[in-house]
């Protein structure tokens, strides 16, 4: 299990869902009250709003995209909107929605890197919430991709690592291959650097570990992480 302080903000589509906000959720509401009123659509303010749709909102904002198949700003703006709000409630059942959404969207536009982003996401998701690995496989794939088209994003390619590492049982070997390619890229990458050093000590590599913490430390030597990913060098626990 992951350790909390390395836990916070690792995981990609978890990390998106944090960046939910209310201006986000303002908009689906709009899309809802456009198809309601037939109107044109705007924004409402942010005062007063809820982080939280209904039933109605979200099945009307589906509705409209399922309507309107053949337009990719529509299933695109839709697609990541529903992502995020399935990601922040943890919502598999909205996440396998969004997906419809989205892979309607890259058929339209295969070369859209959001839309593929945020695709690997919703399968990265599903497999992290429900343990499935053949949605993290999924993600994997689709997260490839997305490094064809930009070789040089670090985090896509640390996700690919993610998938390794989250899957049952844990490739390790496959994860650490993973986050040495991204290291290669960003060798101050605070993200892969804790994931590879908790790689290394679930395979009892404390030397290994302890050269990937000693960069950590020097980068941020206040960090929580540090503490807890000492403890976890000293005290390895291999992967079961």
């Amino acid at each position: 299990m992951l350790i909390a302080a390395a836990l916070a903000g690792l995981v990609a589509g978890f990390l998106l869902a944090n960046a939910v906000n209310r201006n986000e959720i303002a908009t689906l509401r709009a899309e809802f009250e456009q198809l309601k009123k037939g109107g044109a659509t705007s924004t409402p303010a942010n005062s007063g709003q809820t982080t939280t749709l209904t039933d109605e909102e979200i099945d009307a904002t589906i509705q409209r995209a399922n309507q309107n198949a053949g337009d990719f700003q529509i299933q695109r703006s839709h697609g990541i909107a529903l992502y995020k709000y399935g990601a922040m409630k943890q919502d598999v059942a909205l996440l396998e929605k969004s997906i419809r959404i989205l892979d309607r969207a890259a058929a339209l536009k295969p070369d859209d890197y959001d839309v593929t982003i945020t695709l690997g996401n919703a399968h990265f998701d599903i497999g992290y919430f429900s343990k499935n690995n053949e949605s993290l496989t999924k993600a994997r794939e689709i997260y490839a991709k997305g490094l064809s088209t930009k070789p040089g994003d670090v985090e896509d390619q640390t996700d690919v690592g993610l998938t390794y590492f989250l899957q049952t049982p844990p490739d390790l070997e496959g994860a650490a291959r993973e986050f040495k390619k991204s290291l290669e890229k960003n060798p101050n990458h605070e993200k892969t650097l804790q994931l590879m050093i908790q790689t290394l000590a679930k395979q009892s590599k404390t030397s290994e570990a302890t050269e990937y913490l000693e960069r950590l430390r020097k980068l941020d030597p206040s960090s929580p992480a540090v503490a807890e990913l000492s403890e976890m060098v000293a005290n390895p626990k291999p992967s079961e």
